[in-house]
């Protein structure tokens, strides 16, 4: 089971990278986004309707299913903004660093879960490489990043820290495809009243990045449903950080893909939130 957590984790923190990589290269943040989440919502729509019918769902069940949907939608509107003005080598560190961070310490604080002392060693690191990289480090040698970029990545952040948080709960309630369903919901209405459906030209869209949107409609929805499963398995302090291999990897992506600027600072401290990646994965506990 420990491997099996390893394998699902991993895997879907290299899937939230490439999504988040195939949003930036759309000229159409939002409706990008809006349209890679409808094939799946619609697909598991029967499912959850369902599921969330049963009579053996508690109140309490139902209000934790509508604040997960609610702050999918926070996380959303965050996610397409900081994506809009935002280099995804700065943001992308940030947004995930944050929810990093918090989510081991509000996991020890709430759910009575523990780290090891490498496992704080690892958050530090962490904490170090992420700052570096998006150059809340450094400020004087480097280009300063617009305060409302921070403000929208810290909205990213701190929704992925709440939503993981609160589904973690859910699973005591609902499987994981529910829950992923009920997410997709929450993140299609966050998006919806800045889509222009009348103004859109939707053939031509669906003819330029249709290949994308159909990467992007597979990988999504499924790195979601990877960490919860993964985190149906194992401890929220173990799971939530070993996913941040990805960060490393849409760090390096948007610098050799998407061509943005290269700085060495950001390639080696890459090496330092692998290091921390590594210890919170194995030792952390």
């Amino acid at each position: 089971m420990h491997i099996i957590s390893v394998l699902l984790v991993l895997a879907s923190g290299i899937s939230h990278a490439v999504w988040n990589l195939l949003t930036k290269h759309s000229e159409n943040k939002p409706l990008f986004l809006w349209i890679i989440f409808v094939p799946s919502t619609v697909l598991l729509l029967p499912f959850f309707v369902k599921e969330v019918t049963s009579p053996d769902i508690s109140t309490q069940g139902y209000l934790l299913l509508l604040l997960s949907m609610l702050i999918q939608g926070g996380y959303a509107n965050f996610l397409a903004k900081s994506l809009t003005y935002g280099d995804l080598s700065q943001v992308y560190p940030m947004m995930r660093g944050i929810s990093t961070f918090l989510l081991p310490l509000m996991s020890v604080l709430f759910l009575k879960e523990s780290l090891s002392v490498w496992g704080w060693i690892g958050l530090l690191c962490i904490a170090i490489g992420f700052s570096v990289t998006s150059g809340l480090a450094f400020t004087r040698q480097r280009e300063a990043i617009p305060l409302k970029v921070i403000l929208f990545t810290v909205g990213v952040g701190l929704c992925t820290m709440s939503y993981v948080m609160v589904d973690k709960i859910n699973l005591l309630h609902f499987s994981p495809l529910a829950l992923l369903e009920a997410s997709n919901i929450g993140f299609i209405l966050g998006l919806t009243p800045y889509i222009k459906f009348k103004k859109t030209d939707w053939t031509g869209v669906i003819r330029k990045d249709g290949a994308l949107l159909a990467i992007g409609s597979v990988l999504s929805p499924g790195s979601y449903f990877l960490f919860l499963l993964a985190l149906n398995l194992s401890p929220l302090t173990y799971v939530a950080p070993l996913r941040e291999i990805g960060t490393v990897f849409g760090t390096l992506a948007a610098i050799y893909v998407l061509k943005e600027k290269k700085e060495i600072i950001r390639i080696a401290s890459a090496g330092i939130i692998f290091t921390g990646i590594v210890l919170i994965g194995f030792w952390g506990i």
